[in-house]
């Protein structure tokens, strides 16, 4: 009896880097967005890595086409929507700070009032 072997085509992943190189980016770009979960990726073993649709989804992400006015260019979709950023808030005390002496200054008065 004779067992056939199925051969099974894996996808290639690409590294963060590659995806980079690809675009024209930082790696750290490519991480960052992964990340923050603004474009598609897998991470076996720790390590971002994306499929050749990641890629191809990801210049969908980011692809700006004209307006019909031919004004500035508008994004076609946005994955994530930004979160609202938060104000700084400012606290205010009563008392208010006071520079220290330098130490050469501190120095040279307590050899001055030795000598």
């Amino acid at each position: 009896m004779r067992v056939s072997q199925k051969t099974t085509v894996l996808p290639q992943l690409h590294s963060a880097a590659d995806v980079a190189l690809a675009l024209g980016c930082s790696e750290w770009w490519v991480k960052e967005q992964a990340r923050r979960g603004r474009i598609p990726f897998t991470k076996p073993g720790g390590s971002y890595r994306f499929t050749t649709e990641h890629f191809e989804e990801i210049t969908r992400i980011f692809e700006s086409r004209p307006t019909e006015s031919g004004g500035a260019p508008v994004p076609v979709s946005r994955v994530v929507s930004q979160a609202p950023r938060r104000r700084a808030t400012t606290v205010v005390t009563g008392s208010s700070l006071k520079a220290r002496t330098p130490r050469r200054a501190r120095q040279g008065k307590s050899q001055s009032t030795a000598a």
